[in-house]
């Protein structure tokens, strides 16, 4: 709470104290100056007026794309679409950096994302019936502690034990040992990165050239099978998608390959992809495969078979809590049609009225002056940072609410302090989760921090719309309200529900439990036709003519083999050798907290750690606990090594989550997204890439550069200029 990189009072960045809005290169290299909340706020509201009179709320950025904190009223991203909406609207964004890509994918192709990534078997019935469980990606437990909202019973650890204690087989396929727990017989086959649909097309291949597949299923619940096949046994093109073929491209013997497609095809078998596999170039591919795989194995409606997406990604994904929607802020309606998908962001801010292609649409982006970020932090989670950096220096103005001086905080111009969870009064409960918790306030808010909504308010009033934003409520009678409004709606269904009175002195509520197990897919087996999918056919499309339309050389109308640019097999590699996996970590929440002792623990000589094996350590002189230089030729960055056989060769591992720490292009810190590339997955779904990457390592010799993101920036007082 009292960290050395707690925002203590509003702080403006000099230059545009000084020089007033525009463009600047100096963003996030200058100092800022402390002022009064009176005069910030003044000052933004003024701004706003500004950019809506001279360019229209099209102008208006509402990023404010993060996880925040917990707390269901007092969520960052709620409460400034809320304020924005009443202002007259703002440019959105859509998607996720965890699954955009999917989520465009999956209403192509099953009709509906929400079912596969919110809805798919319990671990319950996977326990209780998988005999042989295909984990492309692992199921990486690290993962399985979070959801948004937070996780107050964790369940998936004690379903992953009983798999182990039934003894199902499982195949791992992933390039890290890890990605799934030791306590489970696996069987590892350490794939080469970015291969994973090569993999599938070649067991698929399997099924079709041995008749393992099941044409009953195929032709009463798919559509579009017959040029899948076609392209399977390379009919169009002469190169059959083989097990040799994928052999060559993913390191697996041809006979393991056979080997797996049989086993697959014998057993009830549960395939199942991380999203991880989609966070990289054409990331439709593995997810549309999957399902291409699973739906000719014919198992798909049934106990234990099928398939699943995010299992091992998230820790609501297969778990069996009730599925309801807890009290929440209504953000109203954004009056602006204007949206990007949220991972072009500095696509935006670089190419203002550039046209794009996404889901079969052209669309063009608009010109934003003003960027404005609350609960959520792009220099963690987008790609290319020094890229990102060019593009933050061309709005007039970015404004930031932080508790805590991040990268994002430090690129901004109007840096507003907010409180944590721990200062401030709310509810809270993640997705699926078994309780609603009352959040007590712990501590007195930090230094001169206000909650998100105090500031919003304020900036309301002097805008004008301070009734509509607060309808004239303090944030605790918002939560009476907001809980009064949700316990009617479920006493009207039967629910037995406590006061807000009640509830609060109690600490929690344990919300009513539902049928664990979504029928969706039984259903759809069942009768295909009452239960018809959200699709053109309204059954599975292995292939489906809408997306071929589009014409994306890309994302094709089928699932196929698209080689990547950044992958061990391609033209890059000879440059930069390693492929680089910039997965989740084990010590923090993306990037959040990784000033704590927990994430600190985890670094050497306070640099995030990589992975490397020891094959690949020794010809390049490293050794264990030795500071490294990775780099490529968008960036680099400094990590201490980790010598480690649970990876295969040609491969290291670096999380995501090391707080920026620039200079010029080096992060002396260890964030990985200044290797990666800035790149969409393809036109349909505009999605990101920054699973993977090219990267040389090498030893680092000499003096390293200080680490500074653990103390404030340079910070005078107005008083002093």
């Amino acid at each position: 709470m009292t960290d050395p990189t707690r925002i203590a009072a509003p702080a403006i960045r000099r230059g545009w104290l000084e020089r007033g809005p525009g463009p600047d290169p100096k963003r996030g290299q200058e100092d800022f100056v402390e002022v009064g909340w009176d005069k910030a706020l003044d000052l933004l509201a003024a701004e706003l007026r500004r950019v809506r009179a001279e360019h229209g709320n099209e102008a208006i950025y509402g990023g404010s794309y993060g996880w925040a904190s917990s707390g269901r009223f007092h969520h960052a991203q709620s409460q400034l679409h809320r304020f924005l909406n009443a202002f007259g609207g703002f440019t959105s964004s859509r998607n996720t950096y965890s699954n955009g890509t999917s989520s465009v994918l999956l209403p192509h192709v099953v009709g509906s994302a929400a079912d596969v990534l919110r809805n798919g078997s319990s671990w319950p019935t996977i326990v209780a019936n998988t005999e042989l469980l295909v984990a492309f990606g692992g199921v990486p437990e690290k993962n399985v502690f979070v959801t948004p909202g937070g996780v107050t019973r964790h369940h998936t650890p004690g379903f992953l034990a009983q798999l182990a204690e039934r003894g199902a087989d499982v195949a791992l396929i992933s390039p890290l040992r890890n990605d799934l727990p030791d306590r489970l017989r696996a069987r590892w086959y350490p794939i080469r990165p970015a291969t994973d649909t090569a993999l599938m097309l070649a067991l698929a291949h399997t099924l079709a050239t041995e008749n393992l597949h099941d044409r009953q299923f195929l032709d009463r619940y798919c559509t579009g099978y017959p040029e899948f096949e076609r392209y399977l046994l390379g009919v169009d093109d002469g190169m059959p998608k083989d097990a040799g073929w994928a052999a060559t491209l993913t390191d697996i013997p041809a006979s393991d390959i056979v080997d797996l497609a049989r086993r697959m095809a014998s057993h009830r078998t549960f395939i199942t992809v991380t999203w991880s596999l989609q966070r990289i170039e054409h990331g439709e591919q593995p997810v549309w495969a999957a399902i291409a795989l699973a739906a000719m194995l014919g198992q798909i409606g049934l106990p234990g078979g099928g398939f699943g997406h995010g299992y091992g990604s998230m820790g609501d994904t297969g778990d069996i809590g009730p599925d309801f929607r807890v009290p929440y802020l209504s953000q109203g309606v954004n009056p602006v049609r204007q949206f990007i998908p949220v991972a072009r962001i500095a696509d935006m801010l670089l190419n203002p009225g550039m046209a794009y292609q996404y889901d079969g649409a052209e669309r063009s982006y608009p010109d934003i002056r003003l960027v404005y970020w609350s609960g959520g932090n792009p220099f963690h989670h987008h790609q290319d940072l020094n890229r990102l950096r060019k593009a933050f220096t061309r709005p007039d103005t970015v404004v930031v609410h932080e508790p805590f001086w991040t990268a994002t905080a430090r690129h901004a111009d109007i840096v507003l302090p907010t409180t944590t969870a721990l200062e401030r009064e709310d509810f809270g409960a993640g997705r699926r989760d078994t309780h609603l918790i009352a959040m007590h306030q712990v501590v007195e808010p930090y230094a001169q921090a206000r909650d998100d909504y105090a500031i919003l308010a304020g900036l309301a009033t002097r805008l004008g719309i301070g009734d509509r934003f607060t309808e004239g409520r303090t944030p605790w009678e918002w939560l009476q309200h907001l809980y009064g409004a949700w316990r009617d709606h479920l006493m009207d269904k039967g629910f037995a529900v406590p006061s807000f009175a009640d509830f609060w002195h109690a600490g929690e509520y344990r919300l009513p439990q539902e049928n664990p197990d979504r029928t969706l897919w039984a259903d759809f087996r069942a009768d295909p036709i009452a239960n018809r999918l959200a699709t053109p056919s309204g059954r599975i499309e292995i292939s489906s003519k809408r997306v071929a339309s589009f014409g994306y050389d890309d994302c094709p109308g089928h699932p196929a083999w698209l080689e990547p640019v950044e992958w061990l097999g391609g033209e890059r590699a000879a440059s930069f050798p390693l492929q680089l996996i910039a997965n989740q970590p084990r010590t923090r929440l993306h990037g959040q907290l990784d000033g704590g002792a927990v994430s600190q623990a985890g670094k050497i000589a306070g640099r995030e750690a990589v992975r490397l094996h020891p094959a690949d350590a020794e010809p390049r002189g490293i050794a264990d606990g030795d500071l490294v230089r990775i780099f490529n030729d968008r960036g680099a960055c400094l990590a201490g090594a980790v010598l480690d056989t649970n990876l295969r060769r040609g491969v290291a591992q670096l999380p995501t989550g090391a707080w920026f720490d620039p200079v010029g292009t080096l992060c002396v810190h260890g964030n990985p997204n200044v290797l990666t590339a800035d790149i969409p997955s393809s036109r349909l779904s505009q999605g990101c890439t920054g699973q993977h990457v090219l990267v040389e390592i090498e030893r680092f010799a000499g003096e390293p550069p200080g680490i500074s993101v653990r103390r404030p920036p340079v910070i005078s007082r107005e008083s002093e200029m």
